[in-house]
């Protein structure tokens, strides 16, 4: 038996929305169509300024999760039309929604992780289910509710006889350890893109590093990298999680 699932994702880049329609059965899974928008720019200011306190937060949220909708629909239209698939043929759509703020278990000691999104109004807009608020239960349970991608990495790497570590550098870098007979470990390292893009486009005025090309024309700052690893949470032990609502401030 096969079911068909739309996946969307917006990181903490802010680059824009990738979405995904795949076919999973018995025996795995299958890609049958991608597509990515970019991030339109007024939304784009609108999330970074939610990522630290300021006036009518309640009203700009709610507007902005509308809006970031407006865009996931179109990327879930993009994907019907290229396998010509219809909406009555989609189980569900997963769509985490956009993190604005994640500060789990301080504060109260629970804490709270905040993701904007409105997944009733992207399934009106789709005609299909959708699944959302990925991280809150596990924020509720005293866990970091990030990195999601860990049980991915289990489901598509895992190998009984051979340990493997899965690196992945969105806008915050985490990293999964998948050891034979014993409990998967996925957890934040620390800022990547989402530190990289503003840097360089303070630098260069471009929205990301081409190639690397600007990068690799530079060397390490000692002293900004000392400053930088000084910071308690790479201190912390795992599992642990950040967010951009800190690693901007560390950089």
């Amino acid at each position: 038996m096969s079911e068909l699932y739309i996946g969307l994702m917006s990181g903490t880049s802010l680059d824009g929305v990738d979405g995904v329609l795949v076919n999973f059965d018995n025996t795995g899974f299958e890609v049958i169509a991608h597509h990515a928008n970019e991030m339109p720019s007024t939304l784009k200011q609108s999330f970074l300024s939610l990522n630290q306190s300021g006036d009518d937060e309640l009203h700009r949220g709610a507007l902005a999760a509308n809006a970031l909708v407006q865009v996931y629909s179109n990327v879930v239209d993009h994907l019907l039309q290229a396998s010509r698939f219809s909406a009555g043929d989609i189980k569900a759509i997963g769509a985490h929604g956009q993190t604005v703020r994640h500060q789990p278990r301080l504060h109260d000691g629970v804490g709270y992780t905040w993701q904007l999104n409105n997944p009733s109004l992207l399934a009106e807009l789709t005609s299909i289910s959708v699944v959302a608020d990925f991280r809150s239960r596990d924020v509720a349970a005293g866990g970091q509710g990030a990195p999601l991608v860990p049980a991915f990495h289990q489901y598509i790497f895992g190998n009984h006889n051979q340990s493997i570590c899965v690196l992945n550098l969105g806008g915050i870098s985490n990293i999964t350890t998948l050891i034979p007979q014993t409990q998967v470990l996925g957890f934040d390292c620390g800022p990547a893109n989402a530190l990289m893009d503003e840097w360089c486009f303070e630098h260069t005025q471009q929205s990301f590093d081409q190639n690397g090309d600007w990068a690799f024309q530079g060397n390490i700052n000692d002293q900004l990298l000392k400053n930088m690893l000084a910071d308690a949470f790479f201190q912390l032990p795992p599992p642990k999680s950040t967010g951009r609502d800190h690693s901007t401030v560390i950089g």
